[in-house]
């Protein structure tokens, strides 16, 4: 394979190191890493025993073990059901990082992308060795890459005590944060990165576009005063945002920084390691994440960069206030002006829908709901229709009882979506079992949820003059007159 290094990018290499007598000193010039060689490094380098989110513990113990020869491996301690918390160490400089993800069980983004990053720091030979001996001659990393393995085994966010472990940073209730915490104070780091995930719905405040990523310099009092150590998270967090604006222009979003005397974030930064959070949060077409997984290798990668070159002191407070803040004014569906019938009479209204997800083994269905109604004018649907003059109609379920699901197949359940059904019947097919057709499927004794009210599960049609223009299935939007490819994550009712 040649090289990944190409002329170009190796301009961005002038940076390094020049000797004053016995000591290596940084040049002064600071360019950021460009971005053709940060998405080529994650796309070289990809963990491909990983491929989607929901991953376990166990998972994880052999991929961790592969990195013995160029990492010092370390278990830090047990989870509450008796899995181990451990780290991985790499580099021999001064300044010191620490990375942990995975803090809540089901936020599994950024643990991908350190995978990713262990693979591309054991590398060599590919034309990144000037910028991995940087690296390794200034840095001293610290990575512990899943805090809360009971949690990920659930796939769930607090830990087996049921405790949010970002809200056990002073007690320390839980061995898990014990964990953490006695990590910190023993490697006593300069920089540490925080890595969550964020709900699909985030965006960036008055605008329809995703909050990919987020980020926040958490305060460290109730003041929110800016020391030098926070003042570093903020610089920091500046270069990360130039790297994500040419990639993701304007979804990048910025947490609100309320101090929060219980978090760890806060008080890790309170403690005088510069913090920097990051949160994975959603991307068209990116259901498991793949994609914002290589956006964390990357603005990771960068960071690192900036920290061993110092090249943050190039950014300012002000580039860092100026990112957008979060919001949550996203939904899966906005409906507009749907008339809806109140005694006898019809009244047009905006439904605003959403999609969440439960896990269901190692993937997972949806559930939907209608999330508001009436003046949805400050949220931003994901997908819309403007429904004026249509109404609110609700189907029927299919009269006749189909012996399994296979006899099911997506033309005819588009076919019996035209004629007015929401939902079939199967008689050995057991509740709960998974399908992607578009139409409700329910056990032979089950009955069909259907309404517009808060709450209601969305399963109804849209009519115009009495003739069936659209159905919602489940929050899903299919146009009977000319369906679109879509995937259907559904189960059994």
């Amino acid at each position: 394979m040649k090289p990944i290094l190409t002329p170009q990018v190796s301009l961005f290499l002038l940076f390094f190191l020049f000797n004053v007598g016995n000591k290596t000193a940084i040049a002064q010039t600071f360019e950021p890493l460009s971005i053709s060689a940060l998405e080529a490094a994650q796309e070289r380098y990809l963990e491909s025993a990983i491929t989607h989110r929901r991953f376990k513990h166990a998972d994880l113990q052999p991929l961790i073990q592969k990195h013995a020869d160029a990492f010092e491996l370390e278990k830090l301690g047990e989870s509450i059901e008796g899995r181990s918390v451990s780290s991985l160490d790499w580099g021999t400089g001064k300044t010191k990082v620490m990375l942990w993800s995975q803090m809540h069980g089901n936020e599994s983004t950024a643990t991908m992308s350190l995978f990713d990053l262990f693979n591309f720091l054991k590398g060599s030979g590919d034309g990144y060795d000037e910028l991995r001996a940087l690296l390794k001659d200034q840095l001293q990393i610290k990575f512990i890459p899943m805090i809360n393995p009971d949690g990920a085994e659930a796939f769930k966010r607090r830990n087996a005590l049921d405790i949010d472990l970002n809200r056990d940073a002073v007690s320390q209730i839980s061995p898990e944060a014990q964990i953490l915490k006695n990590a910190r104070d023993k490697f006593e780091p300069e920089f540490g990165f925080n890595l969550h995930d964020q709900q699909i719905y985030y965006n960036v405040h008055n605008t329809p576009k995703q909050a990919t990523i987020s980020v926040l310099a958490p305060a460290y009092n109730e003041a929110t005063d800016i020391n030098d150590v926070r003042k570093r998270a903020m610089q920091t967090i500046a270069g990360m945002n130039e790297i994500l604006q040419k990639v993701i222009p304007g979804q990048v979003g910025k947490y609100d920084d309320e101090f929060e005397p219980r978090a760890f974030g806060d008080n890790i930064q309170k403690w005088g390691t510069s913090t920097i959070l990051i949160e994975s949060g959603g991307y068209t077409d990116d259901p498991e994440k793949q994609y914002i997984r290589k956006l964390n290798f990357m603005i990771i990668l960068n960071a690192l960069h900036q920290i061993a070159t110092k090249g943050y002191e190039q950014y300012t407070t002000e580039q860092y206030f100026a990112i957008g803040d979060n919001n949550t004014q996203l939904m899966d569906l906005i409906l507009e002006e749907v008339e809806v019938p109140v005694s006898g009479k019809f009244y047009p209204v905006d439904l605003a829908i959403r999609r969440r997800d439960v896990t269901a083994g190692s993937t997972y269905y949806m559930n939907s709901s209608i999330e508001d109604l009436g003046d949805m004018q400050v949220f931003f649907g994901m997908d819309s229709l403007d429904a004026s003059g249509m109404r609110y109609t609700e189907g029927k379920v299919y009269q006749s009882t189909f012996e399994s699901i296979d006899q099911i197949t997506e033309a005819k359940a588009l076919e019996l979506l035209k004629d007015g059904y929401l939902a079939v019947k199967v008689k050995n097919t057991a509740k709960n079992t998974l399908h992607q057709l578009p139409i409700n499927i329910l056990a032979s004794t089950e009955k069909l949820s259907q309404g517009w009210m808060t709450g209601a599960t969305p399963n109804f049609f849209l009519a115009n003059d009495g003739k069936l223009k659209y159905a919602v299935i489940n929050g899903y939007l299919i146009d009977l007159e000319n369906p679109k490819s879509q995937e259907f994550k559904q189960r059994v009712l």
